[in-house]
């Protein structure tokens, strides 16, 4: 009977586990669980539309963005007017917080994820302010999936991810960006991939031996609008980039 008693109980625990996965499988795009609730997450992309976001210095969103099947997309022709591609932010401003994102692209993309931006007619550009989490296409972004710190995952131009955890064009990547009290981690589908503290002297050091140097905005906010970056004219799909699953919580 014992033995009976505990092989239920094994069984029971193995389908537990099992379920957890497919639970988390089955969960629609843009939505939050109960647990994720408790843990404070919110979501910055409602699956529908473009409530919360804006571009770069304007009220409204360039026309290049859209919203499809539940996603964020950037469909770029070329030679297309910077204003119609150009970054998309937050309303909000965020200081301590854990950052998720889903995304997926085309070959040959070249975007990022940009944080601590500070939205001011001082700065043309959201990469004057905000460190940046690079994206960028295994196979054909030239140069920049061959070059270091440029990568995929990369601090862009600061800081080399030892490896590149980004699956080929096409398939679902989540990035996830932590800063806490200048305490920077980067994490690409769950592979820890940057850990630095900004604003140390060693930070400074770094910063100025960069292309930022001389940049006295960037990474001097302690505050600032999170940013989905349009790319630049590589490859020669139109189509070029999707990102949901946005969420955030802010950290204490």
């Amino acid at each position: 009977m014992a033995h009976r008693t505990l092989t239920r109980i094994a069984l029971a625990a193995l389908a537990a586990a099992l379920a957890c996965p497919l639970a988390l499988a089955q969960q629609k795009p843009n939505t939050l669980t109960p647990q994720q609730k408790q843990e404070g997450w919110h979501l910055l992309f409602n699956g529908k539309n473009f409530d919360g976001w804006h571009s770069y210095g304007e009220k409204g969103i360039g026309k290049d963005w859209s919203i499809q099947h539940g996603a964020i997309q950037l469909k770029k022709p070329p030679h297309a007017k910077f204003a119609d591609y150009s970054d998309i932010v937050t309303n909000g401003e965020y200081t301590n917080f854990d950052l998720k994102v889903e995304w997926k692209a085309k070959p040959c993309i070249d975007s990022g994820i940009m944080f601590d931006v500070h939205e001011s007619p001082k700065y043309s550009q959201t990469y004057e302010t905000g460190p940046e989490m690079q994206i960028a296409d295994l196979a054909c972004t030239v140069p920049d999936s061959r070059t270091l710190y440029q990568r995929s995952g990369d601090m862009f131009g600061l800081i080399a991810v030892p490896y590149e955890w980004v699956k080929p064009a096409g398939q679902w990547n989540q990035y996830e960006i932590k800063v806490d009290h200048g305490h920077v981690q980067f994490f690409t589908d769950g592979h820890k991939v940057v850990d630095t503290q900004l604003w140390t002297p060693e930070w400074k050091q770094l910063v100025a031996h960069s292309k930022f140097a001389g940049w006295p905005g960037f990474a001097a906010y302690h505050t600032g609008h999170i940013s989905l970056q349009g790319t630049e004219d590589k490859g020669p799909s139109q189509v070029k980039l999707w990102f949901r699953n946005v969420m955030i919580r802010k950290l204490p």
